[in-house]
């Protein structure tokens, strides 16, 4: 046996273990930086997010958090990404453990009824990023507008099994009924943090169950009210 080849092998395994070490105090670093840029866009937009801001209140160098993103761009991309993760994680997923139709058409709206009540402090990137790039093409609006679509997709296709599983009238119009419950959340928005109504969120509630009333199979009418 070459007695040079322990030494050998457990140097290549310290080597190893070491770039393990340094690989995820760099992932470690990287989420601490979009934690605190999320934080910051939250309250100021994707559009005033810049490295210097980043770095200033994280205490790091400049060149630190660019080592890690390379771009303002990326860094918003990072900072899309994570929002639309955690998004999912406190609305879409939990949802999934209701059972398909209605009840899971619920379980999401007031996921994301949870969510807003937050939001309405803090503010919302999928809400102030469309109106920073709305007219604006390129890879952050994209970015941008691809989180919301694949939120409004799965919204859909929750309102598409609540009509399978029979729980809505035959001739409701699904992409209507997202539309109507988009359009509540948007309005809350509006109404609760730029207009500060106390009474908005309660309204939401009451739009999402007139909705519920209009489409739901058990409320069909007659054309006939004297029949």
């Amino acid at each position: 046996m070459n007695p040079s080849t322990p030494i050998a092998t457990s140097e290549s395994t310290g080597k190893r273990s070491s770039g393990a070490r340094a690989l995820q105090k760099g992932q470690q670093t990287k989420q601490i930086i979009i934690d605190a840029a999320l934080g910051l866009a939250e309250q100021i937009g994707l559009e005033g997010l810049s490295i210097g801001a980043v770095a200033e209140i994280t205490h790091m160098s400049k060149s630190g958090v660019f080592a890690h993103f390379g771009s303002r761009e990326e860094l918003q991309i990072s900072v899309i990404r994570e929002y639309y993760q955690r998004f999912s994680n406190e609305v879409f997923f939990p949802a999934m453990d209701a059972p398909r139709g209605l009840p899971r058409v619920r379980s999401l709206f007031a996921n994301w009824m949870k969510r807003v009540a937050i939001e309405i402090q803090s503010g919302c990137i999928f809400i102030s990023g469309a109106v920073e790039f709305d007219d604006r093409p390129g890879p952050v609006r994209d970015a941008l507008a691809t989180s919301v679509q694949a939120w409004l997709a799965a919204l859909h296709r929750a309102v598409a099994l609540a009509k399978e599983e029979g729980h809505l009238v035959p001739d409701a119009d699904e992409a209507q009924m997202a539309f109507e419950i988009h359009g509540l959340i948007l309005s809350l928005h509006y109404e609760a943090r730029f207009l500060k109504n106390p009474g908005a969120i309660a309204r939401a509630h009451t739009g999402f169950e007139n909705i519920l009333l209009r489409y739901g199979k058990t409320v069909k009418r007659s054309a006939n009210p004297s029949t």
